[in-house]
């Protein structure tokens, strides 16, 4: 089946990394892969050291979007390409039967990722395994795809007062 978490709230990382510590405690295996991120938020450092659980991020994302150049677009985009396809390679393997495509969502709308394969990936891949993805503003088709939809909704923020980003709690 297909999960949807999105919204401008936070929690939506932090309730699929939920969800693939209960798959994996229940004995499946799963995969992770973070968009947009280059390894360095704090969940991944647990994630990594959980057995059953294939982690990847693009390391070449070091910046924020609108901070990139068409170089470093280029870069990422062949990044979240190979990832994907990583996806489906441990898809079809049967290695997997969990798969999170954390800010997937995102890289799509910032076409930070091949649009064609990710349209080829929700209509031949999340079939096969329980699928997560997360980020903002899902396009009409993945609302109508997706089995579960939750969306996060900013009611207040510490970011709205000017707190920056606390690590262990927002990365």
């Amino acid at each position: 089946m297909l999960h949807i978490y999105y919204g401008n709230g936070k929690g939506k990382t932090t309730a699929a990394i939920g969800l693939t510590i209960r798959s994996v405690g229940a004995g499946m295996k799963a995969a992770f892969f973070q968009f947009l991120k280059n390894g360095s938020s704090s969940e991944i450092n647990i994630l990594r050291n959980i057995g059953n659980i294939h982690v990847m991020c693009c390391e070449k994302c070091n910046k924020f979007t609108y901070a990139m150049n068409e170089f470093d677009k280029k870069e990422v985009t062949l990044c979240h390409n190979e990832m994907l396809k990583k996806a489906v390679d441990l898809i079809e393997s049967g290695k997997i039967q969990i798969v999170v495509l954390d800010e997937f969502l995102d890289a799509c709308n910032k076409k930070l990722i091949d649009r064609e394969l990710c349209s080829l990936f929700l209509n031949q891949w999340t079939d096969k395994a329980e699928v997560i993805i997360t980020g903002r503003d899902p396009s009409q088709s993945m609302i109508n795809k997706a089995d579960y939809i939750t969306e996060m909704k900013a009611v207040k923020h510490p970011f709205n007062k000017g707190i920056s980003a606390r690590k262990g709690i927002e990365y």
